[in-house]
């Protein structure tokens, strides 16, 4: 069985460049070189390429590309893989022995066992190779996956762990691995496109938007108060896009009013799956304020329109002693300002929330669409006060052309994971601006800032590192078996034909004298 063997290059990879030697004549024996060695020079490739014609005609090497997992460090806590050169023989997850091997994965390989397994035998890399289309893989795989990887991405390791679509040439290697793996038996993110987390979030707010927008267009339906949408970055490193943009707007004199005029703040955050939906609070709401009257118009709309749905409130205080906070509405909560988060997770931890596996594949649109009806009904009753008015609890203000549009939600979400969202594989401007563009027409009034700075290092706000070269060339060649035997052959060869240079009088004469013989 043959084995393979991969080299990852941080650095470019160089052609090596062609000299071209000339090489005078020199007189032997009375024999003139000119010419004549180089037709012995002929001879003898020929002779090496006939006696190797499997070795020579195999393809020695197969370039691609692969993606380092995430690293980088928020605060003092460093996350993901410090490592990226890998020279290593490739073995599969099932080998006993893994040390200073490169370990080749598939989705369904990569456990947690397995991980820590091979950081134990200090793996040379762990190289994961990714299926092009994700919605074929089994539920079960699926959520395996996830959990493996969101343990994988919260320690720090020296070992590189890359990702690579899967191709013809990829997987016929993994099966050569295996099946190696198998014969010894018997005698192993982070291009996050973040469908589901937050994607979801972001369509239901773009579609929040055009729905209301309407209503606020008319004088006649215009509801009592002023609706702000707002999008931020940095979520899946500690919501530091909306800690900017409520430092900006509330420590200065002319925006004090903050604290005064927002009634409560309302995030969105995984929202395309389940049957289940939490109401993740810090503090329970007081029963005479506005954010308790619109849990209570949440709760009759699911009742009324959606009672297969769970509606539940989950209470969690802030841990102050934390670097970190769980929900985006802690935020907010942190400078007194109330607000809770609407997920179909219950656990902010969830393996979900950041996995490369988090595609469209995974994105259930009727149940995106049901929980953006869910909010707009239920914002809509308690912005025109309905339920005091006496309005029936079924009833429905958006329908029609006034109602959620599948077409919309697929747009938007194939815009949204059209690119990853890892912040080292972002371009400087092209990308960002092309994703503004195509969003500009949702927001008449919408500001998207980007922030690129080093923020201030406090027990709050930890200082962001991030490090580049997520993506990398890589190159499979051939094992240390097949350059030994080669460079012996091209010692052997260049052996032949220095000798033959040499001592090309000798033989000439030597040639000479017997085809005479065969002639006589």
């Amino acid at each position: 069985m043959k084995q393979c063997y991969i080299h990852i290059y941080v650095f470019d990879l160089l052609q090596p460049s062609v000299h071209n030697d000339t090489l005078g004549s020199r007189q032997d024996s009375g024999v003139t070189m000119t010419g004549r060695w180089r037709l012995s020079l002929a001879l003898l490739l020929l002779c090496v390429q006939s006696s190797l014609p499997s070795v020579l005609t195999a393809a020695s090497s197969y370039q691609f590309t692969a993606y380092r997992m995430q690293q980088y460090h928020l605060g003092q806590q460093k996350h993901g893989c410090r490592g990226a050169i890998v020279v290593a023989e490739a073995r599969s997850a099932d080998e006993p022995v893994l040390t200073r091997r490169c370990v080749v994965m598939k989705v369904s390989d990569l456990t947690t066992e397995k991980y820590l397994e091979a950081q134990r035998q200090n793996a040379a890399a762990i190289f994961i190779l990714l299926p092009q289309n994700t919605s074929n893989l089994p539920f079960d795989t699926v959520q395996s996956f996830m959990v493996s990887e969101s343990e994988v991405l919260q320690r720090e390791t020296l070992i590189p762990v890359y990702v690579v679509p899967e191709d013809d040439q990829l997987l016929c290697m993994y099966e050569e691995v295996k099946q190696a793996a198998a014969s010894r038996a018997s005698s192993i993110f982070w291009l996050a496109h973040g469908a589901d987390s937050n994607g979801s979030g972001v369509t239901i707010l773009l579609e929040l938007a055009r729905l209301f927008q309407r209503l606020y267009s008319n004088a006649s339906t215009r509801p009592q108060y002023n609706l702000m949408f707002s999008l931020t970055g940095g979520g899946k490193y500690n919501f530091l896009g909306t800690k900017k943009w409520i430092e900006e707007n509330l420590d200065h004199a002319e925006s004090s009013l903050l604290h005064d005029n927002v009634a409560f703040v309302l995030c969105l955050d995984t929202l395309a799956n389940s049957d289940a939906l939490y109401m993740h609070v810090s503090r329970t709401p007081r029963p005479d304020s506005p954010m308790h009257s619109f849990i209570q118009h949440l709760e009759e709309v699911v009742s009324s329109r959606f009672p297969w749905v769970g509606l539940e409130m989950v209470h969690k205080k802030i841990n102050l002693v934390e670097s970190t906070v769980a929900w985006e509405h802690e935020r907010y909560s942190l400078r007194r300002i109330p607000g809770f988060t609407l997920s179909h997770l219950e656990d902010p931890k969830s393996e979900l929330r950041g996995s490369i596996l988090d595609t469209m594949s995974q994105v259930d649109f009727r149940k995106l669409k049901r929980n953006g009806v869910i909010i707009a009904e239920s914002l809509a009753r308690f912005m025109f006060n309905l339920s005091d008015k006496g309005t029936p609890k079924e009833v429905q203000v958006f329908k029609g052309h006034m109602d959620f549009q599948d077409s919309r939600l697929s747009s938007l979400m194939s815009i949204l994971t059209s690119v990853p969202r890892a912040t080292q594989l972002l371009d400087k401007e092209p990308r960002q601006m092309l994703l503004v563009n195509s969003l500009e027409h949702e927001f008449r009034r919408y500001l998207l800032q980007v922030h690129r700075h080093t923020f201030r290092q406090d027990k709050r706000d930890p200082e962001m590192t991030f490090f580049d070269q997520m993506n990398q060339p890589v190159m499979i060649v051939k094992p240390a078996a097949f350059d030994l035997f080669l460079g012996g052959c091209i010692a052997a060869y260049l052996g032949i034909v220095y000798y033959a240079i040499q001592n090309f009088g000798y033989l000439y004469t030597k040639l000479k004298s017997v085809l005479k013989t065969k002639h006589a």
